[in-house]
């Protein structure tokens, strides 16, 4: 089977590609058929905006498609960033750097023991017969005081994972993808997709 990945984001295809050829289907992203669509998240939820990804690539291409939406959310500023995470602070915050530090300034009189955090992913799968999977992922962790670590990306540097023992952007992508959301709401998915093909 053919799967439409609503993205053409590479390390995206890659980590869920491989997982999918393992159950027998091909992953091919969205500019494989043809297209370059973007349309506009206006979800109030990641499973809402996941729902749409897939959804307008679907019907573009009316091929089974996936998507994903994810983001961080932080205790201490009542679930923000949230979906608005690649956009947090508005317009003036254009880079991963920027939307760092406009949050470590939201989060300067917040002590220790009150900057819970955690990264959230939603998967949504949708098949032209109107099938539907969805599968959630969340890694705690903490809000660090200063960013540390070179790799990663986004949030990564100030975001602690203590089943790590250092921030995300500590880390090499492999280890990443062993405990991120992204890998936990995958493996909840591989479970899901197991359980249709078996009935």
């Amino acid at each position: 089977m053919k799967l439409v990945l609503a993205s053409n984001n590479a390390h995206k295809l890659e980590e869920i590609g491989k997982i999918m050829s393992d159950l027998g289907m091909e992953v091919v992203p969205q500019k494989d058929i043809g297209g370059f669509i973007e349309p506009d998240e206006t979800g109030e939820t990641f499973e809402e905006n996941s729902y749409i990804k897939a959804k307008a690539v679907m019907d573009a291409c009316g091929l089974p498609t996936i998507a994903d939406d994810s983001g961080l959310m932080v205790d201490a500023l009542g679930g923000a960033p949230g979906v608005y995470s690649a956009r947090y602070g508005g317009e003036q915050n254009h880079t991963d750097r920027d939307r760092l530090e406009y949050l470590l300034s939201q989060m300067e009189a917040v002590p220790e023991g009150k900057r819970d955090a955690r990264f959230v992913t939603v998967i949504t799968m949708l098949m032209p017969d109107g099938q539907k999977i969805v599968a959630r992922g969340e890694c705690p962790g903490r809000i660090l005081f200063v960013p540390q670590g070179e790799n990663g990306f986004g949030y990564d540097p100030i975001f602690y994972c203590p089943e790590a023992g250092c921030s995300f952007a500590q880390l090499s992508p492999q280890e990443k993808n062993r405990i991120s959301h992204r890998a936990r709401a995958l493996k909840v998915f591989v479970e899901k997709i197991k359980e249709v093909k078996e009935l």
